[in-house]
């Protein structure tokens, strides 16, 4: 198996190109047990060392997660509140050791319903940047990118560069909650983010996201619109079996779809006080 480790991204792409089923490795939390029993690739192009690619940054319109930026990166960055849900899943993806070595957009692209990073990113209505064969540059949202379990619309040659989170409504303050068979190092059975701003007391506007309950993560619209002008102090319940027509549960070994649907409604309630509990404390 050869391995490439380019410095730049323009060597990243030419490595891609010049190396038919090549394949891009960032952590390799998610790449080496793919495999299975399979034939590893002929070529795998580590980008770690593209210096374009790491780094957590303020932008002019937000803020730019570089496409090798870990979640260990992510726990120590200094963001504001909006991003407290994302901080929260890092803290979920595996054990120290693997936040030290995966990628946010490794997690990504490994198109995972049960990937403990897109909620939280759709809360926060994130864009991907994909650098392609020529230089050639293009963005979509979050939710465009994740096509299906395992499918993403990057197309032969493309690298995801970064993943891009626009200057939240003032106030944004967010939450994460998880259900698992057991505390720690665990997949999910449901998670769901929630990105809520308030203005005068009451819930302005809102951004919630289920994962693993859907071939790929999905926002509510219904319940996300039920929430606008509740005030802060309501005790909910937030959210009905009628918030969550867009989610198609499974059943599998960690849960029957009954069940997940049920555990929907209970965490994003949990998710929702978290957010208006988190602005308390943050304010």
């Amino acid at each position: 198996m050869g391995y490439l480790a380019p410095q730049t991204l323009t060597d990243a792409l030419s490595a891609l190109s010049r190396n038919a089923g090549a394949r891009i490795v960032a952590g390799g939390t998610d790449f080496f047990p793919s495999l299975g029993e399979g034939l590893a690739p002929e070529t795998i192009v580590d980008i770690t060392r593209v210096a374009e690619l790491r780094g957590i940054t303020a932008t002019e319109s937000g803020w730019r997660i570089g496409a090798a930026a870990r979640w260990s990166d992510v726990i120590r960055a200094d963001l504001p509140p909006c991003f407290d849900a994302l901080k929260a899943a890092s803290r979920e993806v595996g054990s120290v050791q693997i936040q030290n070595a995966g990628t946010v957009a490794g997690n990504l692209c490994n198109a995972s319903p049960a990937a403990d990073g897109v909620p939280p990113l759709l809360a926060l209505g994130a864009s991907v940047e994909i650098a392609g064969p020529g230089g050639a540059m293009r963005r979509m949202p979050l939710g465009d990118f994740l096509l299906g379990v395992r499918k993403t619309a990057l197309g032969p040659g493309e690298i995801l560069a970064a993943v891009h989170v626009p200057a939240q409504p003032e106030g944004s303050r967010s939450a994460f909650r998880k259900l698992g068979s057991r505390r720690y190092m665990v997949i999910s059975i449901v998670m769901v983010a929630a990105n809520l701003w308030v203005v005068g007391g009451r819930i302005a506007g809102a951004r919630v996201a289920v994962g693993a309950a859907s071939p790929v993560a999905q926002r509510l619209p219904e319940l996300e619109a039920a929430l606008l002008g509740l005030p802060v102090g309501a005790g909910g319940p937030f959210t009905s079996a009628q918030h969550l027509t867009g989610l198609s549960p499974i059943a599998d070994v960690r849960g029957s779809a009954e069940y997940r649907a049920e555990a929907v409604v209970q965490l994003c309630d949990r998710a929702i006080r978290g957010a208006l509990t988190q602005g308390l404390h943050h304010g």
